[in-house]
């Protein structure tokens, strides 16, 4: 009995210790990002983000974007590049046809390199869009995505670099 005791009580006490080595590190819920005052600061941008293509806001959209937004879209070619004027274009065009949308998103890390932060992302995005006044249809993607942002120390507050 004071066998089974003992051991019980070693792995109580190794259990223990590995909990304190490992630290009480907590995530901004729903999320798997750390919880830190910095880290809540991104995801209340990006919420405001979200809540914006939610409410296709073009206005609130584009206020977000750095004016020396640049997103190569992945690929060498400069054919699809889009900057701050391409975006404003696409964004017009996309609240012309775009009806209604329902924007969700997982947030899986938040990283800072310099003066930038990057998030990655994933994100469930449902869009009616009209074809014409008659035919409109609901489209959804599923995906993952990074935006890049930097802080201006100014303005006190992110902007969006890349990624929309």
């Amino acid at each position: 009995m004071m066998c089974c005791m003992r051991r019980g009580l070693t792995a109580v006490a190794l259990c223990a210790s590995l909990f304190a080595a490992t630290g009480c590190t907590k995530n901004i819920p729903n999320t798997t990002v750390k919880d830190t005052p910095e880290n809540r600061a991104v995801i209340t941008f990006m919420e405001n983000y979200r809540n914006a293509v939610e409410s296709r806001d073009i206005g609130a959209i584009l206020a977000m974007a750095h004016p020396q937004y640049l997103d190569d879209n992945g690929t060498p070619s400069g054919d699809d590049d889009l900057d701050y004027r391409a975006l404003q274009k696409k964004l017009a065009r996309w609240r012309e046809r775009v009806t209604d949308v329902r924007y969700e998103i997982k947030y899986r890390t938040i990283g800072r390199e310099m003066d930038r932060v990057s998030i990655a992302y994933r994100y469930s995005a449902s869009f009616r869009i009209a074809y014409d006044e008659e035919d409109q249809r609901w489209s959804r993607r599923i995906g993952e995505n990074r935006l890049v942002l930097v802080f201006d120390n100014i303005q006190g507050r992110y902007y969006v670099l890349s990624g929309m």
